[in-house]
C-alpha cells in the first residue's frame, strides 16, 4: 500500500504562484511514476503533469511553460510549481502514484481568483 498526502492549495489571484506537495509513504518501492491530475467542477479529470522514476517528465498542453513537477527522493515527495495562474487552472489537484496498482491523493483545492 502507498499513501500520498498533499498539501500546499488555496486561494491565489490571477499571475500568482503556489506549490502542491504530495508525500508518499509506504510500499514507495513499487512507484515507478507520479503525478497530479485536476479536476475543475462540471469537467472530467484531467493529467497536468507527470514524472518517472529516472525523471522524464510531461505535461498538458494548458500547463506547459508555466507548471513545473519535480521529486525529491530522498523525500518520497513530488512537487508541482504553478506560475502564472490562470483563473481556468481553478480545480481540486490530485497525486497520483503508479505501483502495484494506482494510488491516489485526497485532493487539494486550488482556486485562482481576484
Amino acid at each position: 500500500q502507498v499513501q500520498l498526502v498533499e498539501s500546499g492549495g488555496g486561494l491565489v489571484q490571477p499571475g500568482g504562484s503556489l506549490r502542491l506537495s504530495c508525500a508518499a509513504s509506504g510500499t514507495i518501492f513499487s512507484i515507478t511514476a507520479m503525478g497530479w491530475y485536476r479536476q475543475a467542477p462540471g469537467k472530467q479529470r484531467e493529467l497536468v503533469a507527470g514524472i518517472t522514476s529516472d525523471g522524464r517528465t510531461n505535461y498538458a498542453d494548458s500547463v506547459k511553460g508555466r507548471f513545473t513537477i519535480s521529486r525529491d527522493n530522498a523525500k518520497n515527495t513530488v512537487y508541482l510549481q504553478m506560475n502564472s495562474l490562470k483563473p481556468e487552472d481553478t480545480a481540486v489537484y490530485y497525486c497520483t502514484a503508479v505501483g502495484d496498482r494506482d494510488y491516489w491523493g485526497q485532493g487539494t483545492q486550488v482556486t485562482v481568483s481576484s
